[in-house]
């Protein structure tokens, strides 16, 4: 195997190794303590949608402060701030543990709690996010953002397995309790971590009233400027294009294929869960594969969301749940490369200074399109069906893209013009222009 295209070529930094090992302990516990959370919420209300608004006040801040938890990100170094907010994170499961085992917890705190979780998310996402990319040089951040996604995807399964033993065997304050060691020991890990030669390091906090050639380098730092740099980033405006459009009508097979399945396939809940199986293998496969990637790009990213809606198109016309469940796996395995090729880029293309605030950004974008995409999608499916609405979506977003590569092909056309000097004539070189 070619060591420079292998999908492990991260883990050969033993920084990165123990890393993987530090993110699949705190992803178990993470999703050991979201399996019991919807319960305990209903334990306490007995209502139902008391536990979609305590999902809801954990994500809002997400929408509003990610730009300011992106900015904290750049202007702290990383490690401090991953470190720290690991141990804060540990410090409110340590706390709703107790208050669970006491009998304190109610609506009202247990609420406070989510609100101040989504707050300290803000930051410890892209800290920790950019920490595993400082690890590696940036040919291996593919790999870095694949064994990621391994390492979720075997976090959440080890997570709700180790959820369901231990309310079983020891109660509901325990999962908590077990999620708040596990980011004790991610905040214990970072400390030892060293990058490898030739990672990209994060360049030094600027001070305030500091300069460099008469400028404020503080000033340099501020959310408007993150802000400013994305939305003057065509590559990233494009990026978010096509995440979002597919986000929102495509992606959510959750809801897709449960009722196709389930209503035109007259399958049941046995049948939605082999499809879900399929669909987790066919992220891990994607996955493996993102992660041998070495400088993706946009294109790819868009390619690949296009052949992805091409293939919902077609599932759409499935005469069978066989047909469908041998299309599925494509779909997904498709989806994860184009995820990780995305993240490659967003987390790579802009300056070390400024990716904090750039995943501020998106962060806030996508938490937009991931509230707005649910329903959206359900009223597509009401008006078009279970079918209609994976086709006609599928043609949406191929479609977008598709109109997207022909105006930017457009727009990067330039015409030669004879400029006459003297008796010879010459053309003007090209317009300069930013490659996708």
């Amino acid at each position: 195997m070619d060591v420079s295209r292998s999908p492990w070529r991260s883990l050969k930094y033993r920084s990165m190794r123990w890393w993987s090992v530090a993110n699949f302990v705190s992803n178990a516990g993470t999703w050991m303590q979201l399996t019991v959370q919807n319960l305990l919420v209903l334990q306490i209300t007995g209502s139902a949608a008391a536990t979609g608004l305590s999902m809801s006040v954990q994500a809002a801040p997400a929408l509003l402060m990610s730009l300011v938890g992106g900015a904290a990100v750049d202007r702290w170094p990383r490690k401090v701030t991953a470190a720290v907010s690991q141990a804060v994170l540990g410090a409110i499961a340590f706390t709703t543990a107790v208050l669970v085992a006491t009998g304190g917890l109610n609506l009202t705190v247990l609420m406070a709690l989510a609100a101040v979780t989504g707050v300290v998310a803000t930051v410890d996402g892209p800290a920790c996010a950019l920490l595993g990319n400082d690890l590696v040089p940036p040919e291996d951040v593919p790999s870095a953002i694949g064994v990621g996604s391994l390492v979720h995807s075997a976090g959440r399964l080890a997570g709700a397995a180790l959820g369901g033993v231990t309310v079983a065997f020891l109660g509901t304050a325990a999962a908590y309790a077990a999620n708040g060691l596990s980011f004790l020991f991610v905040a214990s890990v970072i400390p030892f971590l060293r990058p490898a030669y030739g990672a990209l390091r994060q360049a030094a906090p600027a001070r305030r009233g500091a300069r460099t050639g008469g400028e404020d380098t503080a000033a340099d730092m501020t959310v408007r400027q993150g802000l400013m740099f994305f939305l003057r980033r065509p590559r990233l405006v494009a990026l978010a294009g096509v995440t979002g459009i597919s986000a929102v009508f495509g992606r959510n097979y959750t809801l897709t294929l449960a009722v196709l399945v389930t209503g035109p396939l007259a399958g049941g809940a046995g049948s939605f869960g082999t499809v879900s199986t399929v669909l987790a293998v066919g992220g891990i496969i994607g996955a493996v594969l993102g992660a041998r990637l070495r400088r993706p790009s946009v294109r790819l990213v868009g390619l690949l969301a296009a052949a992805g809606a091409l293939l919902q198109v077609v599932a759409g016309f499935s005469p069978s749940f066989a047909v469908l469940l041998v299309l599925v796996l494509p779909m997904a395995v498709v989806e994860s490369v184009s995820d990780t090729a995305g993240k490659t880029v967003l987390q790579t293309d802009p300056p070390a200074h400024l990716r904090g605030r750039v995943l501020g950004v998106w962060g806030s974008i996508s938490t937009a399109w991931g509230l707005a995409g649910p329903p959206a999608l359900g009223l597509l499916m009401e008006l078009a069906g279970a079918r209609g609405a994976l086709v006609s979506g599928g043609l949406i977003i191929a479609g977008s893209i598709g109109a997207g590569f022909v105006l930017r092909r457009r727009r990067n056309v330039t015409v030669p013009v004879l400029v006459r000097k003297g008796d010879v004539a010459v053309a003007p070189a090209a317009a300069l222009s930013t490659a996708a």
